[in-house]
């Protein structure tokens, strides 16, 4: 496909495979810009063609170092905003300061509402995300936000797995039981959920499950996984209760140190994540899906001031 109306697709540093990857996908070449730092470390940005008018995309993952890349991205539509393009789209495959999202103690703020205003505030016109920590995030904005969801791409992957046995879908905790209610239905699968208690921000004890795993294979749901330490914990309980394999789909995969040593055990035989964020996968038995031609209709779409609603119409959600 080329010749789109007055589309320009530009990317930021954090993971320009992607967009270079999704440009690929709908035959749309990734558009010229100089994104670099001076020596003291301030971001300098220039787009190096006409965008006056034009329909403007800006991909960019606010992943580690999360504030550089933001930075990044905030300069970047200020530059598309001061050279008078039409509308400028933010493209955020991954949203950082997601989790915080909530005052859960005294004194506290609510980065992810922070971002939001700062994203308005620069010049996006636009939104498009996916799997966001916490849905209610897109009511931070007071522009159109287009959410998207991983799980087309997570179940055709799926679906082309052998299945021996009975497959139970699990969420890690109480919050994701929604995603794993979607997941359990559209993949004809049980439903189970691990209870858990968070010690600290890297350290989670798992409790106890509820649901039947004896015998089955299961598969872990969650958004997003960083030291890895919820996912590891609900494995070991999984397999202590009988489980015969434990999967993990997650959409987000920001590895650590910690992370890489926990996923060594062996607790999980498979990690099924996606690009949104580059990923060095070191030997590990993960699988890293590409969300480019999900990201790309959705681009395309919404350049056409068409409906981005069956790319994610997943039961449940």
């Amino acid at each position: 496909m080329t010749g789109h109306t007055r589309l320009k697709i530009f990317s930021g540093n954090s993971n320009r495979a992607l967009a270079e990857e999704i440009c690929a996908s709908i035959g749309n070449p990734l558009g010229e810009a100089t994104v670099t730092a001076f020596p003291d470390g301030e971001s300098f940005v220039k787009i190096n063609e006409n965008i006056r008018g034009q329909d403007v995309y800006i991909i960019q993952s606010t992943c580690p170092p999360t504030n550089h890349h933001l930075m990044e991205l905030l300069i970047m539509i200020d530059a598309a905003r001061r050279a008078s393009a039409q509308r400028i789209t933010a493209v955020l495959p991954f949203y950082g300061y997601a989790r915080q999202d909530r005052k859960d103690q005294p004194r506290v703020p609510i980065t992810a509402k922070l971002v939001a205003n700062l994203l308005v505030a620069a010049g996006a016109t636009r939104i498009l995300t996916m799997d966001l920590h916490s849905q209610q995030i897109q009511g931070f904005f007071d522009i159109p936000v287009d959410h998207l969801f991983a799980s087309p791409v997570f179940f055709e992957y799926l679906a082309k797995q052998k299945r021996d046995r009975q497959l139970v879908v699990c969420s890690p905790d109480v919050g994701g039981m929604k995603m794993a209610s979607a997941y359990a239905d559209t993949m004809g699968a049980a439903l189970a959920l691990v209870a858990k208690k968070r010690k600290s921000a890297t350290t989670v004890e798992a409790m106890n499950v509820v649901g039947e795993v004896a015998g089955c294979d299961v598969l872990l749901v969650d958004d997003i996984t960083e030291t890895a330490g919820t996912l590891t914990a609900a494995a070991k309980i999984l397999r202590d209760n009988g489980a015969v394999s434990v999967k993990a789909a997650v959409s987000h995969c920001i590895l650590n140190d910690v992370a890489v040593e926990r996923l060594k055990s062996g607790l999980i035989d498979e990690l099924i994540t996606t690009n949104s964020t580059p990923i060095d996968t070191r030997g590990l038995p993960i699988q890293v899906l590409s969300i480019a031609k999900l990201l790309g209709e959705a681009i395309i779409r919404i350049n056409g001031n068409e409906s981005v609603t069956g790319l994610f119409r997943i039961k449940g959600f």
